[in-house]
């Protein structure tokens, strides 16, 4: 296990830097907001895509959905808890660089208390979504569940999948390839994955295990202890949140479309 923790520590600020440097090498153009924006969806994605790998690997070892165990989730989330650093600190550095650019003031001459608030008043709900899960559910899903449900911890492994689908995009907005076909399709992509990886993944699981113990669906719920439903909602509502703002980005663009044809 401590394997893991150190591998995860190494490989992704070690992956952030190296792909900053690439990325500063290969376009020569950019300024530092767009290497380190771009470097933090590139590590997310790789990030995303290892957690998804891990998700369905658990999930279809897992006929038992209370009792069955895996090896996998313990390591990975180990493994993977590094990441949720790293991804802060990529944030607040892309918030700041692109402050700085945006606004030419002396506040983002240098980082302060000024300029960290300034990305904590921002990206509040990020900023929270990551600390829940470094110290709240890592926790839980490490010495408090009693190595029971490893398949619900490989679906929310599997929530990711959209995660490299909304870094692509970005990337194509960074590129100015924005009006383009393949943003287009990326687009109704990010929907589909997020609707059905982040939002259905819940009522999924909640069929699973009604399946497990002879219940219907809309039983389910209130066969479990309040501290599991109140959990799965707090992971549950800032997905809808976001879905509800990617509809409203994604009719903008149409919206935009349309006028330009």
């Amino acid at each position: 296990m401590l394997t893991s923790l150190v591998s995860g520590a190494v490989v992704f600020p070690g992956l952030f830097y190296g792909l900053g440097k690439i990325l500063k090498f290969k376009f020569r153009h950019w300024d530092d907001a767009d290497v380190v924006t771009v470097s933090e969806r590139l590590v997310s994605a790789i990030h995303a895509s290892i957690s998804t790998a891990t998700g369905i690997t658990v999930v279809s070892s897992c006929k038992n959905v209370m009792t069955d165990s895996h090896w996998l989730v313990n390591e990975f989330i180990l493994f993977g808890s590094s990441y949720m650093t790293t991804d802060l600190l990529a944030m607040y550095l892309s918030h700041y660089h692109i402050q700085r650019l945006r606004t030419q003031t002396s506040l983002y001459n240098r980082h302060s208390q000024r300029t960290i608030k300034g990305f904590l008043s921002k990206d509040w709900l990020l900023v929270l979504h990551h600390l829940v899960l470094v110290l709240v559910f890592l926790p839980i899903a490490l010495f408090l569940r009693r190595g029971l449900g490893d398949f619900f911890i490989g679906c929310f492994f599997i929530t990711e999948f959209s995660t490299p689908f909304l870094c692509f995009g970005k990337i194509l907005i960074q590129l100015g390839l924005d009006n383009t076909g393949l943003h287009a399709i990326n687009g109704v992509l990010v929907l589909l994955t997020f609707f059905i990886c982040r939002i259905l993944i819940f009522p999924f699981m909640y069929w699973m295990y009604g399946r497990q113990v002879d219940l219907p669906l809309h039983k389910v719920a209130f066969h479990l202890p309040w501290h599991c439903n109140v959990g799965n909602l707090t992971i549950l509502i800032p997905q809808i949140y976001w879905f509800y703002l990617l509809l409203k980005k994604a009719k903008r663009l149409y919206n935009k479309h349309r006028k330009l044809n």
